[in-house]
């Protein structure tokens, strides 16, 4: 008897929400300029949103932004940041407002995340991917709300997590800590906004391979490619879901929709995990421990000379 996994999902172009839904309503993205951050945009981009896609590579945010055009009837417009700046932010709302209109959507998809054992991130390393994936998303959120409760206007917020904001991460202990945080302040802003129209809910991508995976999964499928393209690697991935296939960014798009959508309108301080249940698989006999460094192929750890910053 075979074991087909869970199904393929509809073609690309297809919506599970009506068309025009989003006709009318400026939709703002982080990290919009490629990977899943791009990907969402573009499903917003098919409802009809209007779109203002933020990113730190103005290249990447142009081409993105000709891609998304070709989907919409909307507009797409860019800005580049770095989201731990909250000037720069309040700058990037600003243009946001004047040439598209006050953001109505706010999806915090902007994150650092690189793997490495926990005793070999510097403080560098430590407060890079804390502050763009924590304290970023936080200014973000924070400039959203403020405008909304200033103007008494309703908003809808989805952040981008992960899975490891409740299991721990070992191999990424600096992104499972920014990503907790991430999570609690979804719960915690849905119910100090809530009286105020404006809803919070968290979203967490399964594996979905696109351009901005980290080395240690898109260096596997580059040495497979680059060996031949049997596809060995691509199958491989397939078989350690449960679902017996990886997701595609699309999937992730639709899921963002809904959530941000009047069809959600009673979903808030919910974190919606998209990754056919990965993150609840265990094995019915526990596999071998292979420390964090052994799978990443480093040696054994030697402090770094006058490492203090």
């Amino acid at each position: 008897m075979s074991t087909p996994g869970l199904a393929a999902p509809p073609p690309l172009g297809s919506s599970a929400l009506p068309a025009g839904t989003y006709e009318g309503s400026v939709v703002l993205v982080t990290g919009g300029g490629s990977g899943l951050g791009k990907a969402v945009a573009a499903e917003f981009a098919r409802l009809g949103a209007d779109l203002m896609i933020v990113g730190r590579n103005a290249e990447r945010l142009s081409a993105a932004a000709g891609e998304l055009a070709e989907l919409t009837g909307g507009r797409v417009r860019t800005a580049t940041a770095d989201i731990r700046d909250p000037d720069r932010i309040a700058a990037v709302f600003d243009a946001t407002e004047s040439e598209l209109g006050p953001p109505g959507v706010l999806i915090n998809n902007a994150a650092a995340n690189f793997p490495s054992p926990a005793e070999d991130l510097s403080p560098n390393a430590w407060r890079a991917v804390l502050d763009i994936t924590l304290t970023g998303t936080w200014f973000m959120t924070r400039e959203f709300g403020r405008r909304h409760l200033a103007a008494g206007t309703a908003g809808s917020i989805v952040c981008v997590g992960a899975s490891y904001a409740w299991t721990g991460g070992p191999g990424y202990a600096h992104s499972a800590a920014a990503k907790a945080g991430v999570k609690n302040l979804v719960e915690t802003l849905a119910v100090e906004w809530g009286p105020y129209g404006i809803r919070v809910n968290g979203l967490v991508p399964g594996l979905m391979p696109h351009a901005d995976m980290t080395g240690d999964i898109s260096g596997h499928l580059d040495r497979d490619r680059a060996a031949g393209g049997t596809g060995a690697a691509d199958r491989e991935l397939d078989a350690r879901q449960p679902a017996l296939r990886v997701g595609q960014p699309r999937e992730l798009g639709w899921a963002a929709t809904f959530l941000a959508s009047p069809y959600a309108g009673f979903v808030s301080g919910h974190s919606l995990v998209v990754d056919g249940a990965n993150w609840q698989r265990r094995s019915l006999v526990a596999p071998p421990v292979v420390p964090v460094r052994e799978q990443l192929g480093r040696g054994p750890f030697a402090p770094p000379a006058g490492e203090g910053t």
